[in-house]
């Protein structure tokens, strides 16, 4: 799936810095772009994604740390102890990804 997006994005770039259509398409595609951006449902689907992506995150730290364990230099295990005393419960405190709606 990220490939796919990527080669999407990629020939959608392509596209716009390809054209000879002139300004008047490049801003028809920015509305177009735009407008999907500000989907509720393009902006859920975002929004579920990065909290997939924090879970999985977070269940890897976890199972590389049971891992590890002591085998890591000190500099490295003081970095996760700082990363560790960001998170409350499990989840980072900040709001980022999150809407107000």
């Amino acid at each position: 799936m990220r490939y796919r997006l990527t080669f999407v994005a990629g020939l959608a770039l392509g596209y716009v810095l390809g054209t000879r259509a002139g300004r008047e398409r490049y801003e028809q595609l920015k509305k177009s772009a735009r407008q999907i951006a500000q989907n509720p449902a393009v902006r859920n689907t975002a929004e579920t994604a990065a909290q997939q992506g924090r879970v999985y995150a977070g269940k890897a730290f976890h199972t590389v740390s049971d891992k590890v364990g002591d085998r890591v230099p000190e500099s490295v295990a003081q970095r996760v102890r700082s990363l560790r005393e960001r998170t409350v419960n499990g989840t980072p405190e900040d709001d980022w990804g999150t809407s107000n709606t």
